[in-house]
């Protein structure tokens, strides 16, 4: 099939690569010529593991342009994957999303295009691209659209560090529209996903045991509502662990093994029931917030999600608590953060915990030093006023560091030799805001363990 993706950010680039690799011939749009030039040249502008490789298998059936008639004109699915940033207010802002709907609009020449939401919108949203389209496509035709288009919405479910894993072994499909002429084409297209009939890509084995790719085939607005909520129970399963985590804490008990025995049950699962800083990134944040200012337009207070948030933002805040129960005094001491991305395998900084606490140490007064071993260049760029604490070696993180904060579980951490650091620190705290290290390896090598909840575990009295 011929598809265009308006967008190639984190999800228009992965469905682009993802679609073109299964042979259907993908033309990506971005009006940001760098990006396309970057891209044509075989190299990707965001970090995601196997991405570029893929990316250079896949470059025979892609097409990179900034040029929307390229794309759009004889497409049989346009794919509108354009960034939907927050609001104050807690709405998506559409600005992006109304123009490429309208640039869209433009350009469509074939008998009968499926346009898709592929950003995450506010459920509605599928009906006002349809009106966008319709108005845009009969001020530029000069008469209505006769059946040429229309709307569908088809959410994504990526987790940035296994985006291509999820394209191409989903748990699920999703896709939602009040045509049937639209379900059907997105039924084709994605029929080699659904059946797992690819040959799979040699640097991303098909895992052992999928089958069939279920498929939910609905109406518009319970597609966008999938979503949502998908999202924010997601959300709320890792605020429940750290409220639970904060009562293993005073209890004495284990969280990490609370988390695994919680979790073994069937009916609740192993998954985001990971104790620490708590999530960032560019989805749960905003779609929660999405979530609750739609709820609001209807009068429907939601109370979970709201908490959920508000557990969230607090486990940044405790990060200093828990210094300053150790150091007494953060003024004047130096902090090492490791770990800048909002989580491992990706590059994106968006909504990172660790950025939170890197500016609220320096408000205590507090000397920072910075690393991450992948997203230490972006970091540069989108936070220049910090970018003077950043360092590229990790080295400088410990020296002469009164504690180090684990705010990323990179295993390029967890590999270090953790050994030769603990006498270069003038005390050697180590603040495990993801329970990623081995509390007993360190503390027999002298280092004070802390965690977000549970009391500091001394240094092996034999390596005093």
């Amino acid at each position: 099939m011929k598809v265009c993706v308006v967008g190639t950010g984190y999800v228009g680039l992965t469905t682009s690569v993802s679609l073109a690799f299964l042979g259907h011939d993908t033309t990506c749009v971005d009006l940001d010529k760098q990006k396309i030039d970057t891209l044509r040249a075989g190299h990707c502008p965001i970090y995601e593991p196997h991405l570029e490789a893929l990316l250079e298998q896949a470059l025979p059936h892609l097409t990179f342009t900034t040029d929307y008639a390229v794309g759009v004109a004889d497409a049989d699915v346009v794919f509108i994957a354009v960034q939907t940033p927050q609001l104050d207010n807690g709405n998506p802002d559409l600005q992006y999303l109304r123009s490429a709907a309208e640039s869209v609009a433009q350009h469509l020449r074939g008998d009968f295009t499926v346009v898709v939401n592929k950003s995450t919108v506010p459920i509605g949203s599928g009906n006002w691209v349809d009106a966008i389209l319709r108005e845009a496509y009969e001020r530029h035709h000069g008469h209505r659209p006769n059946g040429q288009f229309a709307v569908a919405s088809n959410p994504e479910f990526l987790r940035e560090g296994t985006a291509l894993a999820d394209t191409l072994y989903p748990d699920r499909i999703v896709i939602g529209s009040d045509s049937q002429a639209s379900l059907d084409v997105l039924n084709q297209l994605y029929r080699p996903i659904l059946n797992q009939s690819f040959t799979p890509p040699t640097v991303l084995p098909r895992p052992a045991g999928i089958g069939a790719v279920p498929l939910i085939s609905t109406d518009l607005a319970s597609a966008e509502l999938i979503k949502y909520a998908a999202n924010a129970f997601l959300a709320l399963k890792i605020s429940y662990i750290n409220e639970i985590a904060a009562i293993a804490g005073k209890v004495g008990a284990d969280i990490r093994e609370v988390a695994r025995g919680t979790g073994l049950d069937a009916r609740i699962g192993p998954r985001f029931l990971n104790p620490g800083i708590g999530w960032g990134g560019s989805c749960f944040g905003k779609d929660t917030a999405a979530l609750i200012a739609t709820a609001s337009e209807y009068h429907l207070p939601m109370p979970i999600v709201t908490a959920a948030r508000d557990v969230n933002h607090r486990q940044r805040t405790k990060v200093i608590d828990r210094l300053l129960d150790e150091l007494h005094i953060i003024k004047g001491r130096k902090i090492g953060i490791l770990g800048l991305a909002f989580k491992p395998d990706t590059d994106d900084l968006r909504d990172s915990p660790a950025i939170d606490i890197a500016n609220l140490l320096l408000e205590r007064g507090a000397r920072i030093t910075l690393h991450d071993p992948v997203a230490a260049d972006r970091f540069r760029r989108e936070q220049p006023t910090l970018a003077e604490h950043l360092t590229n070696r990790v080295d400088d993180v410990f020296d002469d560091a009164d504690a180090i904060v684990v705010a990323t579980e990179w295993a390029h951490y967890r590999d270090l030799d953790w050994a030769k650091f603990a006498p270069t620190m003038r005390s050697p705290l180590v603040l495990d805001g993801r329970h990623c290290l081995n509390a007993d390896r360190l503390t027999e090598l002298g280092y004070r363990y802390l965690t977000m909840t549970a009391p500091a575990i001394p240094p092996r009295s034999d390596t005093q």
